[in-house]
């Protein structure tokens, strides 16, 4: 069995098919024909990669295809950080790819339910618990929904999650990742996972490493204890130590 990385060619998704090799796992992975990918990739008989001229163009029965042989996908989409990643189209190129998963998983009908993680944000909270937030942070928010299209595709991503593939869905079970702010850091460190955010995403931010961030998404993959402490929930992620770098 296999596991499908969409977003595989981004800074924590290269950090996540690097953890998910090393800890034996088949992958595959989908990536543009446009996009750059490592060397040692294209020499390991573990990892099949898929190119395509557009991932947004992917149908439900092509993603089928795809995900044969898999119990699991992660999502490491995001948008570039450029005027055209942030304003231009696909607007909702991480939730039209959740969408489109959950559609062929659901439609395969496999019997054990497929497991599925998203890399999303800190700064989206988790609606299921009511989270709090300040009222300078909620109005914050509310001006990042009006002039950045990326925080508002991430909220409506974990939103389909949530409230349409839901709990108890048959076929997809799911966690969505929170990290806080992102920083490199060439190995993995001590860090933990909360369900909650201790602090707040924008006044008080806290960080974590993208390595850390691959190295929960694999384990959530791959370990069923993991899994099951964390299935249905958004997890937020913090370094145990602020590093800098």
């Amino acid at each position: 069995m296999a596991t499908l990385v969409v977003g595989a060619s981004g800074a924590t998704g290269k950090l996540l098919v690097k953890q998910l090799l090393k800890a034996g796992q088949n992958v595959k992975v989908i990536v543009r024909f446009s996009s750059s990918v490592p060397e040692t990739w294209k020499n390991n008989d573990r990892l099949t990669i898929i190119k395509v001229d557009a991932i947004e163009a992917i149908g439900i029965d092509e993603m089928m295809v795809y995900l044969e042989d898999c119990q699991s996908v992660a999502s490491c989409l995001g948008h570039s950080p450029n005027f055209k990643g942030i304003y231009g189209k696909p607007r909702r190129l991480v939730t039209d790819m959740v969408e489109l998963l959950c559609q062929a998983i659901i439609k395969d009908a496999p019997e054990k339910p497929l497991r599925l993680v998203l890399m999303n944000t800190a700064g989206n909270s988790n609606r299921d618990l009511n989270e709090r937030i300040s009222i300078g942070q909620k109005i914050v928010i509310g001006l990042l929904r009006l002039l950045l299209p990326p925080h508002v595709d991430n909220e409506k991503a974990a939103d389909y999650l949530r409230i349409k593939i839901g709990q108890k869905n048959p076929f997809v079970e799911w966690v969505v990742v929170r990290p806080d702010s992102l920083i490199d850091l060439e190995n993995v460190t001590a860090y933990s996972a909360h369900s909650s955010p201790t602090r707040s995403a924008l006044f008080d931010s806290g960080k974590v490493s993208r390595s850390n961030v691959a190295h929960f998404m694999c384990q959530l993959l791959l370990d069923d204890k993991v899994w099951e402490r964390w299935k249905g929930q958004m997890p937020v992620l913090y370094n145990d130590m602020i590093e800098e770098k």
